[in-house]
């Protein structure tokens, strides 16, 4: 969702994809900023972050031959949709559950923001038109259609984006439920009933849902999974790969919080935008083993996420948090989920499908043809959970103690890390 392309009037590739994970824009992360932060997340409902609005900056201002090229910037489901339906430049469309990592959008009306844009120089005719997820942009070609296995002429609709789909496809469609998406990026979303931009914390990012009416308020590690990636990956040998079994089973004799503290922004933290924050282990003494430093890297997850949700009761007076449905490769970890209900106090329920956010995408596109004429009724309907893992208040009350302690250490090493030379 974070992530652009720019196309040609032929809908031909300009640029390559710019995924989030590139960190070029840093400088006009700044320049927005600079601009007016709070104005820019009132607007977009998003904090300035490695998203769609830095990323065009750097193209028009670091490669003005290939942003002179490009007729429209462009998502990477855009770019799909328009080559299985033959779409042109004049077609090209960004879905309204996506449109708040453009910066450059109106979120509540729903339009680009002539004002933001004339600020920065953007030509406002290399951005796409708006959309709604379910709306049919255009219908498979033949050589498409060919290609596919399908029949020509198959409607193909707008689509909306992974965490939107994700919501669908979970049931999370009542304000003070939540999802999180235990992946290589982890992700804490919650529906609210109404518009919340944060633009006190800088840290949540408010986005439409596909169901009128409703918003999805979140936040996410860019690299959270991946720090448990890595950390299992320390002890891989050559024809002789280390397995999670081995390390849960390790963690799981380790006491909830153990005197360790992890910090899992390896490559900055995503919101509050900050490059500088890199991964760290405090507290490590000589009884600390494998396992107890594999669970302090969960439980960072879980410390992060109980930041999220401080802010959004902050931000969102009258929410009340009650459930927490988790997908992903981390759902499949009992210990995972166990850690993170203790942590945030919060029942934690698997989804049985580990595919949801590929149902969200079916029921949207089911929505947009007319097969489900009441979305939330089919969405409640299709959605399985596996058995609800209750929080254990012993352990909610001991980890306490570390989520402050997280809290207060993210900012008493920010000067270090500022300071310390990239390796």
């Amino acid at each position: 969702m974070a992530g652009i392309m720019g196309v040609g009037e032929d809908f031909n590739a300009v640029t390559p994809y710019d995924s989030w994970l590139d960190t070029r824009c840093e400088q006009y992360i700044h320049q927005l900023r600079e601009g007016g932060e709070e104005a820019y997340i009132r607007l977009s409902g998003c904090p300035v972050t490695y998203a769609h609005a830095p990323k065009v900056l750097w193209w028009m201002r670091e490669r003005p031959e290939v942003y002179d090229k490009i007729a429209k910037f462009v998502m990477m489901n855009t770019y799909i949709a328009g080559k299985l339906t033959g779409l042109r430049a004049p077609d090209a469309f960004i879905d309204f559950t996506q449109l708040h990592f453009a910066g450059f959008g109106d979120i509540q009306k729903l339009e680009w923001s002539g004002a933001m844009i004339s600020n920065y120089g953007v030509d406002i005719n290399k951005l796409p038109r708006i959309v709604k997820p379910w709306d049919v942009i255009g219908r498979l070609t033949p050589r498409q259609a060919a290609l596919c296995g399908l029949a020509e002429g198959v409607p193909v609709v707008a689509g909306c984006g992974d965490q939107p789909a994700t919501s669908l496809g979970t049931g999370v469609l009542e304000p003070g439920d939540a999802f999180d998406v235990a992946g290589t990026a982890s992700l804490f979303a919650c529906c609210v009933d109404s518009y919340t931009p944060d633009t006190g914390h800088k840290t949540l990012i408010c986005a439409r849902s596909v169901i009128s009416g409703r918003w999805l308020s979140q936040a996410y590690i860019n690299g959270g999974g991946l720090s448990i990636r890595w950390y299992k990956e320390l002890f891989d040998k050559p024809g002789d790969p280390f397995d999670y079994d081995t390390l849960e089973s390790e963690a799981v004799a380790a006491p909830p919080g153990g005197g360790l503290l992890f910090v899992p922004h390896f490559q900055g933290r995503v919101c509050p935008n900050d490059p500088h924050v890199r991964g760290s282990f405090a507290g490590l003494n000589w009884t600390h083993g494998r396992g107890h430093m594999f669970r302090a890297v969960m439980e960072s997850i879980g410390y992060e996420y109980g930041l999220y949700a401080d802010i959004l009761r902050a931000v969102k007076h009258d929410l009340r948090i009650d459930k927490v449905i988790v997908i992903g490769g981390g759902a499949k970890s009992r210990l995972f989920n166990q850690i993170k209900s203790d942590i945030l106090g919060l029942p934690y329920t698997p989804s049985a499908r580990s595919d949801a956010p590929m149902l969200g995408c079916v029921l949207n596109a089911g929505y947009g043809v007319g097969i489900y004429p009441d979305i939330e009724a089919a969405a409640r309907r299709m959605t399985r959970f596996r058995e609800e893992i209750r929080p254990n208040a012993a352990n909610t009350r001991e980890y306490e103690t570390y989520r402050k302690l997280y809290k207060e250490m993210l900012v008493t090493l920010k000067d270090i890390y500022r300071r310390l030379p990239k390796g």
